[in-house]
């Protein structure tokens, strides 16, 4: 065993320095992506299409049409529901697109916490 207890000596130095360049790649790839998900929308409508809601990649709601029939003033509990599940669906379909994206850019290697 080397001097310090290091096997090898510091030949794992190397090593390390490859890694710290591929950890910052991978950081700048990311905050890339990130960018690009904000530009990135999904659209998903309730009702038959009376309540569309559509969000961005960064998991936003940008927009929520409501067609005029929609609005019952003596059934506002459906309109509530409608865009309910329309907001859900919407949010749901931008996390399967963020993770796509992730999907390609990690390989598919799931690392916590970084969306």
């Amino acid at each position: 065993m080397a001097k310090g207890g290091f096997p090898g000596g510091f030949a794992g130095i190397g090593n390390m320095n490859q890694l710290m360049k591929q950890a910052k790649k991978i950081q700048e790839q990311m905050a890339k992506l990130q960018e690009e998900l904000e530009q990135k929308t999904v659209e998903a409508s309730a009702g038959g299409g009376v309540v569309t809601v559509v969000a961005n990649g960064k998991k936003e709601v940008v927009e929520i049409k409501i067609a005029p029939e929609a609005v019952d003033p003596d059934d506002v509990e459906m309109l509530q529901d409608l865009i309910l599940a329309a907001v859900n669906e919407a949010l749901r379909r931008a996390e399967e697109i963020v993770q796509e994206e992730m999907s390609k850019l990690t390989g598919g290697l799931s690392i916590p916490g970084l969306f």
